[in-house]
């Protein structure tokens, strides 16, 4: 089994001051994390994030100069790559996915060229920057559909509808990967990974679609215990796919780096979340805590024949003017009310607030 982190707001961090720390001795997280075997690179990519007065969005501002960069980073640490295409400006996630704003008013045809085109254009551009794409994500977490309208799955009946539009646009970005990349293994994300309903209705629907491997994220607060979640993995052997685990998270604490006495803006993770789940009694928020979910996680998934665990984030240390998303942003996804720009993700992270290296950071390693 192979071990991978998505590390893309890493020179936002780094910009913005970033130290990081084991003890009291300041060192390189990435060579640290090449020597516990970590040997793949997630990076995503958004359209274009930055509002019409060039205002960037933040939260990495993935665009393709970050890619590139961040790619020929950790080829020369000897880390493979994959890149994790958005299709928008800014986050994709089920409850998001935004037309990028230079394809807005295309319909279902004309998205799916641009999503050729767009495709197509990247791969060339990163092969001509000499960057070697082992992995190729097209979409992210788009178990509700991409793109939309056009693109998203219809919600009000089961099986949900919509689905034929949807292939329509990936395979769109397939044809453009396998022009390019034909080596490259393409993945289709999805997250609600307890749900084998969900998995069954959306990969029995993607049965002509030419892609190698399942991807899952798996965050315990939203997608169940390790039982429910690994029975998932192992009700999807079924569709003859390769397994992945592309984004997994597990906080160290549930204090705020942000001390309010009255409340507002908070982690995304937090006490209000935790409440009353029973994983939590197993796997306390707390550095120990972390340190045995890494420790139990890593063996399961290669005993149920997952094929590598990408850790997300695992570098994303709070900071003045570390931010999820810029205003900006926000108002590019249509948000109705602007949200703290703070990092919100902070205690999810294999280094402390402070940037000292936690104990799960041990624990996310090859063994031997």
């Amino acid at each position: 089994m192979k071990l991978g982190i998505d590390v893309s707001t890493y020179f936002e961090e780094l910009d913005r001051g970033a130290k990081y720390y084991d003890g009291d001795k300041e060192v390189a997280p990435l060579d640290m994390l090449r020597a516990n075997g970590v040997d793949c690179m997630r990076i995503r990519l958004w359209v274009d994030p930055y509002d019409e007065s060039g205002n960037p969005y933040l939260g990495g501002t993935c665009d393709f100069d970050n890619f590139i960069r961040l790619a020929k980073l950790a080829m020369s640490k000897g880390f493979s790559v994959m890149l994790d295409f958005h299709y928008s400006d800014f986050w994709c996630d089920p409850g998001k996915q935004t037309i990028p704003k230079s394809w807005v008013g295309l319909d279902l045809n004309g998205l799916a060229d641009k999503v050729y085109e767009y495709t197509k254009s990247m791969l060339i551009a990163a092969k001509g920057n000499g960057i070697d794409i082992k992995y190729i994500q097209v979409g992210n977490e788009i178990t509700n559909g991409m793109l939309w309208p056009i693109g998203k799955l219809g919600e009000e009946q089961t099986p949900r509808t919509n689905y034929e539009s949807l292939r329509t646009l990936i395979k769109s970005g397939v044809k453009a990967c396998r022009e390019v990349l034909p080596e490259a293994a393409l993945i289709l994300h999805l997250e609600r990974s307890y749900d084998q309903d969900l998995y069954n209705e959306f990969y029995s629907n993607m049965t002509d679609i030419d892609y190698d491997i399942i991807g899952f994220s798996y965050y315990p607060y939203w997608h169940g215990t390790f039982e429910q979640f690994f029975a998932n993995v192992d009700n999807c052997k079924k569709f003859g796919k390769r397994l992945m685990i592309v984004e997994v998270g597990y906080g160290f604490t549930l204090e705020d780096y942000i001390k309010s006495a009255h409340g507002g803006a908070h982690l995304v993770i937090d006490a209000t979340v935790v409440d009353g789940m029973g994983f939590v009694k197993d796997y306390p928020l707390t550095p120990d805590g972390q340190a045995k979910f890494v420790r139990d996680i890593l063996p399961l998934a290669e005993k149920h024949g997952v094929e590598a665990v990408y850790w997300w984030e695992p570098l994303w240390i709070p900071g003045d003017g570390i931010c999820w998303s810029s205003e900006e942003a926000q108002r590019y996804t249509g948000a109705t009310e602007i949200k703290s720009t703070r990092n919100e993700w902070a205690n999810q992270c294999l280094f402390d607030y402070k940037g000292r290296k936690l104990p799960a950071f041990d624990e996310f390693r090859l063994k031997k």
